[in-house]
């Protein structure tokens, strides 16, 4: 039986410093440069055992550390049960990472997901267009620089506050 760490350890063999394994509370994660996230994919999903399921995939926005964004795989091994996550870490402006459409074709909606809300864009993705904002809406809104907005609600005879009036502003941390 291969677990999660083996199977980590096996991309790491192949790119040698470019990738590394992280492990935290019983859980792996593979840590790889966001140009060969596929090619680490690939390997992941044509290893001994059977392809994994692509269980989600999203992105973290790290601003203001650079780079700034990953993006995040969630790998499922159904026999035996094990769970592989794998950060894909994307520079470039735009950000861009290839798609991982051709392995797993439900990665279709989830690619055009995160290109929505955060910008990143998925080379080879055959349709990587808008799928939760409207077709001419400015920005990706899940980016930690997006303008927050907010109208204040009026009720009769009360007009509560903003939360920009009631939350604290912090600084982001480093």
């Amino acid at each position: 039986m291969i677990g999660p760490a083996a199977r980590a350890a096996q991309v790491v063999e192949q790119f040698g410093p470019e990738a590394r394994v992280v492990a935290f509370r019983d859980e792996v994660t593979l840590v790889v440069p966001g140009a060969r996230a596929l090619d680490a994919l690939r390997l992941l999903h044509e290893a001994p055992g059977g392809p994994p399921v692509l269980t989600d995939l999203t992105a973290v926005d790290r601003h203001p550390v650079a780079p700034r964004f990953e993006v995040v795989y969630l790998l499922t091994w159904y026999a035996p049960p094990e769970r592989l996550r794998v950060r894909a870490v994307v520079e470039g402006d735009p950000p861009t990472v290839a798609s991982v459409t051709g392995l797993w074709a439900g990665a279709d909606w989830l690619e055009r997901e995160v290109y929505d809300m955060f910008g990143i864009r998925f080379t080879g993705h055959p349709r990587l267009t808008r799928i939760l904002m409207p077709d001419d809406w400015e920005g990706h809104p899940l980016r930690k620089d997006f303008p927050l907005t907010e109208e204040p609600v009026e009720f009769l005879g009360h007009t509560p506050r903003t939360p920009s009036e009631i939350v604290p502003r912090t600084p982001p941390r480093p």
